[in-house]
């Protein structure tokens, strides 16, 4: 397991909150599109129960120009 791993929706989602994103829209079926109107990036977030697999959190913070050490340190 990395450093990423075992991070759920919820916490994923106030973490992206810090950064300063904020839920725009639904997508198709679970996924929901989140903005950061001041870096002007958008980003893709399964909502599914349990953990979010490493590498989906990996391109989520990809999208969204968020280092994973940043992530980590982010309350």
């Amino acid at each position: 397991m990395g450093r990423l791993a075992g991070f759920r929706y919820r916490e994923i989602t106030t973490r992206l909150k810090a950064f300063g994103f904020a839920f725009d829209r639904q997508a198709a079926g679970s996924h929901e599109i989140w903005y950061n109107a001041q870096a002007d990036r958008y980003t893709t977030i399964p909502n599914h129960p349990g953990d979010m697999p490493e590498g989906t959190l990996r391109a989520i913070l990809k999208q969204a120009g968020i280092s994973p050490d940043d992530f980590l340190n982010k309350k």
